[in-house]
């Protein structure tokens, strides 16, 4: 800790509220109110929870999360600011950590959901993740500067970044924003003709004021505890994000101390995982994170205020059910546009962020991802056709089952190679991370530290952590024993080519170019 945070002007009061407070809160707040929207989103129409679970349970943990976390930090920065005596002082913008958002949606509770039929074991399951995620934000603040020397950038080009045209709208209004009340205009508008564009309608308005109540977050210690049935699926995932995480908070507080405000990374690190497990133990299975920003809303006139103030936002709207009514108002279809913008831009971070001759590596990291997602999408076409099938007497139920596993075995014989897809994407996180570090160290022909991630992978692989479907020692030889071995031999092999192979210092390697240069 620096010692700007320990000796100052203990006498100086910071102001709590400043008029530039106002531009960063509409600003900032509205950043929220979008995350919040598309989160609800996710979980009523992709994870098809039930309202009552959603609004009676998850948004109020999630609300006090939140307001917890926002007004640490402007506690913090209200501490910072009284002794070092400035008034300029920002406090770190926090909330819902967004490409977790989406990892625990589709990576850990929808495949549960799928596969057991009951949206509520999804949800147990998101609480579990959330949980050592938590954990692993708590303890990892020492051992995370040490991850980030020895991993290469391109596996964690995933913190989001601005737009990719840098369109300004009148009076700095967000984009997303911008792109929710244009959808509005076009569904409400369609009603006047009879279109119906967006499934919007004055009823729908009316039953979501109908169930306007107060609810606040209830312990949900229970549903935690039975989600670690699912704890060798969720580990795969929890732990290569739990790293994902110390490296984002890590620099985002780099990024205020490059606008002038030093924060100890240790408490900030500390701070997220305690509220995460706070609002996880209280229902909430999406966890919490610093926001890259921290300059722009600064620039704003951001002081203390707007971030307390944005936590009793996110109170109201939560406790109060007044997402409920938004939702009633504001069509998916205004939503939908947001989230294939952030899949958008991972990806064009993944590329952006990285030196170009490492783009091969990036690829090779994505193979394990689209593996797991095309194997989503089989078993989800297959569950829901057996389904059907059965539901109209086409299909006896003790029949299901073997008739799933004949679907698969005949799915070679159409080229659809359904066991490598299974065995290719089993902990996707951490076999990408693996394979785009291999990828990363061969290009740069450092060939020791290729060897010593292929032998992580070999152990990684050996226990299930990666390419297995759960983690264990499958029949004593491992999960996939065939996988494991081939790591130890690529490790092998890059560690012989290291010490007995000809010199390469003095071979020159040109970079290929991935487009022909403008004439």
């Amino acid at each position: 800790m620096s010692t700007s945070m320990t000796a100052g002007k203990s006498d100086f009061k910071p102001a709590l509220w400043t008029p530039g407070d106002w531009n960063a809160f509409f600003g900032f707040g509205t950043n929220i109110l979008v995350n919040m929207l598309v989160l609800t989103g996710l979980l009523r129409f992709v994870l098809k929870m039930p309202d009552t679970l959603v609004f009676g349970r998850i948004l109020p943990a999630l609300g006090l999360m939140m307001c917890l976390s926002t007004f640490y930090y402007a506690w913090l920065a209200y501490r910072l600011a009284q002794t070092t005596g400035r008034s300029d002082v920002c406090a770190l913008p926090s909330g819902v950590s967004v490409p977790h958002m989406f990892i625990v949606t589709f990576v850990i509770m929808l495949p549960i959901t799928i596969k057991t039929g009951d949206p509520l074991k999804g949800w147990s399951a998101g609480l579990v993740w959330v949980f050592f995620q938590s954990f692993i934000l708590m303890i990892g603040g020492f051992i995370a500067p040490y991850i980030r020397k020895i991993t290469p950038r391109v596996c964690f080009a995933i913190i989001l970044a601005s737009w990719f045209g840098g369109v300004k709208y009148p009076k700095g209004i967000p984009a997303g924003l911008v792109a929710i009340a244009v959808g509005m205009i076009i569904a409400w508008g369609s009603n006047l003709f009879g279109l119906g564009l967006g499934g919007l309608s004055v009823k729908g308005v009316g039953d979501a004021f109908a169930s306007f109540g107060f609810s606040v977050p209830l312990p949900a210690f229970g549903q935690v505890f039975s989600g670690f049935e699912f704890l060798g699926i969720i580990l795969v995932t929890a732990i290569p994000f739990g790293i994902y995480d110390l490296v984002e908070a890590m620099d985002n507080v780099e990024s205020a101390e490059a606008a002038g405000d030093e924060y100890p990374t240790t408490r900030v690190l500390t701070a997220d995982g305690v509220v995460s497990l706070i609002g996880c133990l209280m229902g909430n299975p999406f966890i919490n994170a610093v926001y890259i920003g921290h300059p722009g809303w600064k620039a704003m006139g951001g002081r203390i205020g707007y971030s307390a103030a944005t936590g009793l936002m996110v109170v109201v709207l939560s406790w109060f059910g007044i997402i409920s009514v938004l939702l009633a108002l504001v069509p998916v279809v205004a939503i939908s546009p947001i989230l294939l913008y952030i899949g958008m831009l991972i990806g064009a971070q993944a590329f952006q962020t990285t030196p170009i001759k490492h783009a091969p590596a990036i690829v090779l990291a994505l193979t394990p991802h689209l593996a797991a997602w095309a194997k989503l999408q089989i078993d989800t076409m297959l569950g829901a056709t057996l389904s059907a099938a059965e539901k109209v007497g086409g299909l006896a139920g003790d029949k299901v089952v073997a008739v799933k596993s004949a679907a698969i075995a005949s799915l070679p014989q159409q080229g659809v190679l359904y066991h490598g897809l299974e065995v290719m994407g089993g902990g996707s996180i951490l076999a990408g991370l693996v394979l785009g570090a291999i990828g990363v160290f061969v290009i740069e022909r450092e060939f020791v530290k290729a060897s010593a991630f292929a032998f992580s992978g070999a152990v990684l692989t050996y226990f299930g952590f990666m390419h297995g479907e759960a983690v264990g020692i499958g029949g004593g030889f491992g999960v996939t024993p065939g996988v494991a071995l081939a790591y130890a031999v690529v490790a092998a092999g890059f560690f012989a080519v290291e010490k007995f192979g000809t010199s390469t210092s003095s071979v020159s390697h040109p970079e290929m170019p991935l487009a022909a240069p403008a004439e």
